[in-house]
């Protein structure tokens, strides 16, 4: 009997495009999938005649393959995962290879690698992004888990995955346990912001310069062609210019209600158990809760009724201030990919990983769909400072947020003043002030702190490390909480 080069459980959209995608690069590819029916219909339509080996048990699949045998899970995060582990395990011998090509959530991820590891198999979770085009024409890969087990899937991600021009493959180990899902999950939430950045500035021009979706295509087209290029600025181009059979265009009958599927969420999270102020991202994600509210949002705008005032200049002045919108979304833009690396920089240190900024950049030029020509710029900016703390600080990125600054500030003045909600990016100009501030009045809270809870505090006056309580009232005592940092 053949044997295959790796089998693939779960023919959903993204595990059967992954599956043809492997199998167009020269592998075998053996098949699994709960619901037998589906390797059928598979092998009978899409695969047929391909080098594809359909199994209608995980016995079958784990007997089709060569040693060591890779199994690649393409099953619904969460308690799944863990059932396919729990069911392959005994089919499996040390050496071998189960792969999560899910959304897992990156503890769990680091805990199954552990697990798996302990009976002496070998781990792999890797954030796969680019959608279902993605997985059939090459997605961003970024692989982790148990170290031996890359120079075995190696020749396998890194012939499917999406190249960028020079031919270099956007994947490469991230580093162990968790830390390939724990950067998708970044990457995940960077796409969040991404997109409320875009749709901020989409309601701006709806709203308040009364712009058509035509008039709005032509703009993002015209924006593709700038700094800005990237798939989620070009597919904001495509969804604005379609329309129905009868002409409607089809944006306009979208309800305004988000979905998510908690992956912004659970960047949210981790960013607050690492201490790293990701306020635009989180910001993302609350504005998806927010517009799932509607009929709340529908009842207090009937307390709260406004009328955005349309904006008053000629069609220079309209043009000059769309401009400034661009200004603004990709100052936000650099605000979030800022974040983003924060948190990764403070993951790494905490979970003991190398991680290669610049790598991950390279990741994510190609096939993922925050792919972008500005990921180069992060590229070139870690290749010159690998320990650099904050693109924001990098030479290129300050030059061009002193650049943006002006543009930036009008916009989110001007979105405040006629009552149009910029989340997004106005956060992303909080945070600049913020980080950017020498003096912060965090001094006034400390005494609060102090003065209500004997929390202590530093001085200025004194180095650092030495902390002082005050007897506020004069009849506190001098006694004082012991210092702590959550």
């Amino acid at each position: 009997m053949k044997q295959a080069d790796i089998g693939l459980v779960g023919l959903a959209v993204m595990g059967e495009n992954l599956v043809m995608n492997m199998e167009s690069k020269g592998f075998t590819v053996a098949v699994y999938n709960r619901t037998v029916e589906k390797v059928d219909r598979f092998l009978a339509g899409r695969a047929q005649g391909r080098n594809i080996i359909g199994c209608h048990t995980l016995a079958e699949l784990t007997a089709a393959l060569k040693a060591p045998r890779k199994v690649f899970l393409m099953v619904k995060a969460g308690a799944p995962v863990d059932d396919m582990i729990e069911q392959l395990l005994p089919l499996l011998s040390p050496g071998d290879i189960i792969i999560d090509g899910g959304n897992s959530h990156f503890p769990d991820t680091a805990r199954r690698t552990a697990y798996v590891e302990s009976k002496g198999l070998l781990y792999v979770g890797t954030g796969v992004s680019g959608g279902e085009e993605g997985a059939l024409k090459g997605p961003s890969m970024m692989p982790g888990g148990s170290p031996a087990a890359w120079l075995h899937v190696k020749p396998i991600f890194q012939a499917i995955c999406a190249k960028v021009e020079d031919g270099t493959p956007c994947c490469d180990w991230v580093g162990e346990g968790g830390a390939g899902h724990f950067v998708k999950m970044v990457h995940n939430g960077i796409e969040y912001g991404d997109m409320q950045l875009i749709c901020e500035a989409y309601q701006l021009m709806r709203d308040w310069l009364r712009m058509s979706n035509d008039e709005m295509r032509d703009v993002f087209a015209a924006w593709n062609r700038t700094e800005l290029d990237s798939y989620l600025i070009e597919i904001t181009r495509d969804i604005l210019g379609h329309r129905e059979d009868d002409g409607a265009a089809t944006l306009d009958l979208i309800l305004d209600t988000a979905g998510q599927k908690g992956t912004g969420k659970w960047t949210g999270i981790a960013a607050l158990d690492n201490g790293v102020p990701l306020t635009l991202i989180t910001e993302a994600v609350y504005a998806r809760c927010l517009s799932a509210i509607k009929e709340e949002r529908v009842a207090a705008a009937s307390i709260y009724p406004r009328d955005v005032p349309e904006f008053k200049g000629n069609r220079a002045e309209r043009d000059a201030f769309v401009e400034k919108l661009r200004k603004a979304l990709y100052a936000g833009k650099i605000v979030s990919y800022a974040q983003g690396y924060a948190l990764m920089r403070a993951a790494a240190a905490e979970y003991g990983w190398n991680l290669n900024y610049g790598g991950i950049a390279l990741m994510w030029r190609g096939g993922c769909i925050i792919r972008s020509v500005f990921l180069g710029r992060i590229k070139e900016a870690f290749d010159k400072d690998p320990a650099l703390s904050n693109l924001l600080a990098d030479s290129f990125f300050a030059d061009t947020v002193r650049e943006l600054l002006p543009a930036w500030r009008e916009v989110v003045a001007a979105a405040a003043l006629n009552g149009i909600p910029l989340p997004a990016i106005s956060a992303a100009l909080a945070y600049f002030d913020g980080y950017t501030s020498a003096r912060l009045p965090a001094n006034l809270l400390q005494a609060q702190r102090d003065y209500f809870g004997a929390h202590t505090y530093e001085r200025v006056d004194m180095h650092r490390g030495q902390f002082f309580h005050t007897n506020w009232t004069g009849h506190g005592g001098d006694t004082a909480s012991s210092a702590y940092t959550v």
